[in-house]
């Protein structure tokens, strides 16, 4: 994981109008979360079972997570590398995957080594720099 310094830190706004743009530029509300914390993912790089997102974790600060009008504040953006088996899956819920039930297997490695660091944290800062860019209002501080 790489931890990232950004102006996005500390940043307010209310949770459905910054999902409607993140959406739009490929940055996604992850479905795993609380009711309390969230967080938007962007792919940066995807080959073969390997992908590197960029995450911008989020709490609420006023309201419920999901609902439009929820207020919330962005913490640290990091860099994360998920590392999937893109083979078949040989556990107990192999059944359950072929017959379509279970979509997803979970990573073998959640938090895999990064290489070129230098260059996931200069896509990871133009990401956000593009994001920030499109917003018609200011997030508040």
């Amino acid at each position: 994981m790489i931890r990232l310094q950004s102006p996005i830190e500390g940043r307010k706004t209310h949770f459905g109008y910054i999902r409607d743009i993140f959406e739009e530029y490929g940055c996604d509300f992850s479905s795993n979360f609380e009711y309390d914390q969230g967080q938007f993912d962007s792919i940066l790089w995807r080959d073969a079972g390997e992908t590197i997102y960029l995450r911008l974790p989020f709490i609420v600060l006023e309201g419920e997570l999901d609902h439009y009008e929820a207020l919330i504040a962005f913490g640290s953006p990091y860099v994360i590398k998920h590392v999937v088996n893109i083979g078949l899956d040989r556990d107990e819920n192999a059944l359950a995957t072929v017959a379509g039930i279970s979509q997803f297997q979970k990573p073998l490695d959640k938090d895999g080594h990064i290489e070129d660091k230098s260059r996931w944290v200069q896509a990871s800062e133009n990401k956000i720099e593009k994001l920030l860019y499109s917003l018609e209002e200011p997030l508040s501080s």
